[in-house]
């Protein structure tokens, strides 16, 4: 299978946790980081307009953060619309220490099936988006990263009752689930809090989410 994996950070971002994903970061995929310190607003100049519009020294919460979260969904969409013949398409945070080695076998057991386009970790509240698999040969998965990039390009995110990535991805993945009839992969366990930490993924990476960028692990996962 033919796979790449997406990420972004910037270079204070890096020196404070990021550095542990490219120093620990060990499975047999492409690696694709956008950093936005260097050629990210060239590459997509869709993110620098929308961040210059709507920038807000200090929201409210993260829960309406619209500019902060915006550089991975256009990270993650804008490899999607550009990568052709491969498999799958991650997206994984910055802010993640990987541990064992991820294998075709892990994919297809878990991740990649070939009747959904996105394979995620569902919650009561929303989605966690700190990890996305997407299948890169399904019918609909370029609408779907078009359809996100139009909630951004067109401000429609500040219609919805929160503003951050997640709630976004819920909404999108919602609408075509209804308008279309497409099927997707929830490996959550329908749980609130660190639901990354208590899936298969955890037995291969983790995610420092949080407070636990600090000491580099989450006292939530057990297998590792």
């Amino acid at each position: 299978m033919k796979i790449k994996v997406v990420s972004t950070w910037n270079k204070k971002l890096f020196k404070s946790y990021a550095h542990r994903f490219q120093k620990t970061y060990n499975w047999p995929f492409e690696l694709e980081i956008y950093n936005e310190d260097d050629d990210m607003f060239e590459r997509i100049p869709e993110l620098k307009k929308f961040v210059t519009r709507n920038h807000i020294d200090i929201p409210m919460s993260f829960l309406y953060d619209a500019c902060r979260f915006a550089y991975k969904v256009y990270a993650y969409t804008q490899s999607i619309l550009e990568t052709k013949d491969y498999d799958g398409l991650m997206f994984i945070d910055a802010d993640t220490v990987f541990h064992k080695k991820m294998d075709e076998k892990f994919i297809k057991k878990y991740l990649h099936k070939d009747d959904c386009m996105i394979t995620y970790l569902n919650r009561p509240t929303y989605t966690e988006c700190g990890f996305l698999y997407f299948n890169m040969r399904h019918y609909f998965v370029k609408q779907f990263a078009a359809e996100m990039r139009k909630m951004y390009d067109d401000d429609l995110v500040f219609k919805e009752e929160q503003q951050h990535d997640s709630w976004i991805f819920d909404v999108v993945r919602k609408k075509m689930e209804k308008e279309y009839g497409i099927k997707n992969n929830d490996i959550g366990d329908g749980r609130l809090g660190h639901v990354q930490a208590r899936s298969v993924l955890g037995k291969l990476f983790d995610h420092t989410k949080g407070a636990r960028k600090e000491k580099g692990r989450s006292k939530e996962n057990k297998h590792i």
